[in-house]
C-alpha cells in the first residue's frame, strides 16, 4: 500500500521585500542555524536547497531569495511561476519597508495572475523581521494589516533566532496540508474581521502624519469645503459607533481635531 512517507514532496518558495529586511538572513538561520552580521545585497537571485522530513514527508525545498532592488524586477519576474509558498518580508525598524508591502502585493499578483476575489492554491506569510532591534512598526499595526487582507502574520529575529522555527514550521505545515487537500488551502486561524482595508489605512494615515492636510489626505492648497468633505467622508469610515477597527476611537479624536485645527484657519 503507498504511504505518505513514499513520496519526495518537492517546494518552491520565494522571499520578497525590500532591500535589507533580512530575506537572505532569515533563510541562512533556518537552513543553516547561523547569522552573519555583515550585510550582503543579493544580486538579482539568490537559489538554495535543503532537505527535511516532516510529518512522514520527505521535502525537498527550493527556495528564491529574490533581490528586493527595482533593476532586478526583470530577473525577479522570470521566477514566480509554479511557486508554492511566499515570505513577504518587511523590516520592523523601517516604516518604508513596511509601506512598500502593498508594492510586493500588486507585483505578486501580476506575475502570477492573481485578482483581489480570485481563489489561490500559494501560501502567503507576512513577516516582520529584526524583532530583536527598537521597532517602528507596532505589531499590532502590521497583524491587523496582513489579517484584513487575508495573510497570516509572524515576527521573527535572524540575528537571535526567534520566531524563525516556529515561522518555517506553520509554513511547511500549510503546504502539506494544501497538497493533502488537492490544492486547497486550509483555513486560516485568523480573527474575525470586521472592519476593512480602507478603515485601517484611514487609521494608519491619522495615526503617523503630523500635518492635519495630511491626515484628511488633503492638500495645502484645499478650500473650506474640501476640508469639510473629507471630515464628513472620514467621519462615516471611523466614528466608534459605526468601526470596529482598532484605534478608530483614537483615530477619530484625530480626525476632530484635525478638523477643528484647519477650519480655524480659514475663520481667521
Amino acid at each position: 500500500m503507498t504511504t505518505k512517507s513514499d513520496y519526495l514532496l518537492r517546494l518552491k518558495i520565494i522571499s520578497l521585500g525590500n532591500v535589507n529586511v533580512g530575506k537572505s538572513c532569515l533563510i541562512k538561520r533556518y537552513c543553516e542555524k547561523r547569522f552573519i552580521p555583515k550585510y550582503m545585497a543579493t544580486i538579482g537571485i539568490d537559489y538554495g536547497v535543503t532537505r527535511l522530513r516532516i510529518r512522514n514527508y520527505d521535502i525537498r525545498m527550493n527556495i528564491f531569495d529574490f533581490s528586493g532592488h527595482p533593476l532586478f524586477y526583470e530577473v525577479r519576474n522570470e521566477f514566480y511561476r509554479d511557486v508554492q509558498g511566499i515570505l513577504l518580508v518587511f523590516d520592523l525598524t523601517n516604516r518604508r519597508s513596511f509601506d512598500t508591502l502593498d508594492y510586493w502585493i500588486n507585483e505578486m499578483k501580476k506575475e502570477l495572475n492573481l485578482n483581489n476575489e480570485q481563489k489561490s492554491s500559494i501560501i502567503i506569510f507576512i513577516v516582520g523581521n529584526k524583532n530583536d532591534l527598537k521597532r517602528v512598526v507596532d505589531e499590532n499595526e502590521a497583524k491587523i494589516w496582513a489579517n484584513v487582507r487575508g495573510y497570516q502574520y509572524f515576527e521573527t529575529s535572524a540575528a537571535t533566532g526567534a520566531g524563525v522555527q516556529e515561522l518555517f514550521d506553520s509554513l511547511f505545515s500549510s503546504l502539506i496540508d494544501t497538497n493533502e487537500n488537492g490544492g486547497i488551502p486550509p483555513t486560516n486561524n485568523l480573527p474575525n474581521i470586521n472592519f476593512t482595508i480602507e478603515q485601517v489605512e484611514a487609521i494608519n494615515r491619522l495615526r503617523n502624519n503630523k500635518d492635519n492636510f495630511e491626515r484628511l489626505g488633503l492638500r495645502h492648497n484645499c478650500s473650506k469645503e474640501d476640508v469639510l468633505a473629507a471630515y464628513k467622508r472620514l467621519a462615516k469610515l471611523l466614528h466608534p459607533d459605526k468601526s470596529d477597527a482598532p484605534g478608530s476611537e483614537d483615530a477619530f479624536k484625530l480626525l476632530l481635531n484635525a478638523k477643528t485645527e484647519l477650519l480655524n484657519r480659514f475663520d481667521k
